[in-house]
């Protein structure tokens, strides 16, 4: 049997500019965020803050993506991240990673709508996403680092988008790092 080539959805051009203009506004919007917390901020919650960085890509799990990343500490030991991941086809996720030596409560993160992730592969979005759909409770919270994990219900646009990801992060922010 022969397969054919889907050549109208190849030639048409409004699918093609359509993602590009999404990706663009998600890249804009990633940019505004980073923007709203000051370096000084970031590293008064984690003394060894590396800033901030937006990492894009077109194959996770075959759907285009955008990360933004704060803070930028990804040892298992001792590091931290925030992480706002835009997975084309998944939604938007707001990820808080804490090394298995950082101390903090998890109340504010319960309270806020989080699941705790997978710890041991913290970077896995798509191993994390399986923790998010799964219907068994929390896992009791131990001594290995900790992901935790929730996805973002956004607005259509921009200007409330960027309100409800920066109400995100500062209420990470003001977690308490032991």
């Amino acid at each position: 049997m022969e397969t054919e080539l889907d050549l109208a959805l190849w030639l048409d051009k409004s699918i093609v500019i359509r993602q590009n203009q999404l990706k663009a506004d998600f890249l804009d919007l990633f940019e505004q965020v980073g923007n709203s917390f000051s370096n000084e901020e970031l590293t008064n919650f984690f003394g060894n803050s590396k800033g901030k960085k937006i990492s894009k890509g077109n194959q996770l799990d075959g759907f285009p993506y955008l990360v933004l990343d704060l803070i930028r500490d990804f040892n298992l030991d001792s590091g931290c991240n925030i992480r706002l991941v835009s997975w084309f086809g998944h939604g938007l996720f707001c990820c808080a990673y804490f090394g298995k030596n950082r101390n903090h409560d998890p109340d504010p993160f319960l309270e806020g709508g989080f699941r705790l992730g997978r710890g041991d592969k913290p970077w896995d979005l798509k191993l994390q996403l399986e923790v998010l759909k799964a219907t068994r409770p929390i896992p009791k919270i131990d001594s290995k680092s900790k992901l935790w994990i929730k996805q973002i219900a956004l607005s259509t646009t921009k200007q409330q988008s960027l309100q409800i990801l920066n109400e995100e992060v500062k209420n990470i922010l003001k977690v308490k790092l032991n």
